[in-house]
């Protein structure tokens, strides 16, 4: 049974005459290059630890299978703003799982498009928690009433947002969960 007991979250970009050598450019900003990644959907385990960056990269080896939560976005169009954004929603029952959101848009600021994320996945752990909520209830007060509720404790998000490059380079963003088993 595979199942991370440690995660961390990056980001980067990348910006290159060539789509692929973008995307390669942006998962080393991010630090996640020298690994075989594979793409999950959007659980974060029961009793996941949420670590550093700089903590988690040191448990992996070059070339190892890591999975991870990605969103990735690029664009070869002169000052395209694209953005990449995963949302973190914890319980407060660390023995109850979480959600990760997975957002990539054009046309949204690193703000927007986090709050965004962060809003999908608080929203996908309230309903599966049996939370009531109002879909139509501004994001801001929505965090209000989930922290206040007891039954969320924790929310974030990373986003990785830029304007394509203005010479019509290819230009990658992206955000990533990266579980440590």
């Amino acid at each position: 049974m595979i199942v991370p007991n440690k995660m961390f979250l990056t980001k980067g970009v990348g910006i290159d005459k060539n789509r692929l050598s973008s995307f390669e450019l942006a998962l080393r900003s991010a630090g996640i290059e020298r690994f075989n990644l594979v793409y999950v959907s959007s659980i974060l385990p029961p009793l996941c630890k949420v670590v550093p960056k700089s903590e988690g990269v040191l448990e992996l080896m070059d070339g190892q299978i890591v999975f991870c939560v990605m969103a990735r976005n690029e664009t070869n169009e002169p000052n395209r703003l694209i953005s990449a954004a995963i949302g973190v929603a914890v319980p407060k029952s660390r023995k109850r799982y979480g959600y990760l959101s997975e957002h990539h848009a054009f046309g949204q600021t690193a703000d927007f498009a986090g709050d965004y994320a962060e809003d999908l996945a608080a929203t996908m752990l309230a309903s599966t928690l049996g939370f009531p909520f109002d879909p139509g209830q501004a994001w801001d007060e929505r965090k209000k009433v989930y922290h206040a509720s007891g039954t969320i404790f924790r929310t974030s998000n990373i986003c990785q947002s830029v304007e394509g490059n203005k010479d019509g380079l290819w230009t990658t963003v992206l955000a990533a969960a990266v579980f440590i088993t």
